[in-house]
């Protein structure tokens, strides 16, 4: 079963990976491109920090500070423009791809279920709706030079949106009744009812229209990304059936 997780979460992960390498060279990377011509004024505080530097979007979730700059630095390390700023969105699409493909493939064993490419897509938007889609709707994929709360205070709200909102759609496809259907319901709302945190100040120096252009290529390519890992990761299950050692 090991090998049968393995082979399928790596060749899934590197070639949605490097499919949805190409797909953002054509959608986010030119907003992102356009954006970054925006940056540079602004100040800088804890609760309304003006995001800069070179971004690396993941396809899967593009929430979180893209510049990442430590207190007291001016500006984040970023690659340089042209092959090296390709080279390494790839590498981490791809890293990305394998990662999520494993979490994928880990939910295939544990259902138990036969999984095809068809399904696969299925258990995709299952993982596009828990990773990007529902977080997104308290931190949109952010452009460089928006705004936005404290880091960690955003991490933390994702990481709790994604559990609940698993652990709600586990409990309404997973389980009958109408009490847990009711619960997992509750789960997904929880989040929200809480709310995402939000900077003390709005604004930036990125017009609103594109900001919200990439919010929905992002959202977008996120979908695309999570489809075409759950079709491979779905297929080499169903092609690795007899390596279960």
């Amino acid at each position: 079963m090991f090998r049968r997780i393995f082979y399928t979460a790596m060749l899934a992960g590197v070639l949605g990976g490097a499919a949805i390498s190409v797909v953002q060279h054509f959608t986010t990377t030119p907003i992102i491109l356009q954006a970054e011509t925006f940056e540079g004024g602004g100040d800088h505080d804890k609760h309304g920090t003006l995001k800069k530097g070179i971004t690396l979007v993941s396809p899967a979730f593009a929430h979180g500070d893209k510049a990442a700059a430590a207190a007291g630095e001016d500006e984040a390390w970023g690659p340089r423009e042209g092959l090296e700023r390709t080279m390494y969105t790839s590498l981490a699409n791809v890293l990305t791809g394998v990662g999520f493909s494993l979490i994928l493939t880990a939910c295939f064993a544990l259902s138990g279920r036969q999984i095809i490419g068809r399904t696969g897509v299925l258990w995709g938007l299952g993982g596009f709706a828990i990773i990007s889609l529902a977080p997104a709707l308290g931190l949109p994929p952010e452009v460089p030079g928006a705004m936005a709360a404290e880091l960690t205070d955003r991490q933390l709200w994702w990481f709790l949106c994604v559990a609940l909102t698993g652990a709600g759609m586990w409990a309404m496809i997973f389980r009958s009744g109408a009490a847990w259907a009711v619960g997992g319901v509750a789960l997904i709302a929880l989040p929200h009812l809480i709310g995402a945190p939000v900077p003390d100040r709005l604004g930036g120096p990125v017009p609103p229209e594109l900001a919200a252009h990439f919010v929905s290529a992002s959202l977008v390519t996120a979908a695309v990304f999570w489809c075409i890992t759950g079709w491979l990761a779905g297929t080499f299950w169903n092609r690795f059936v007899g390596e279960e050692g």
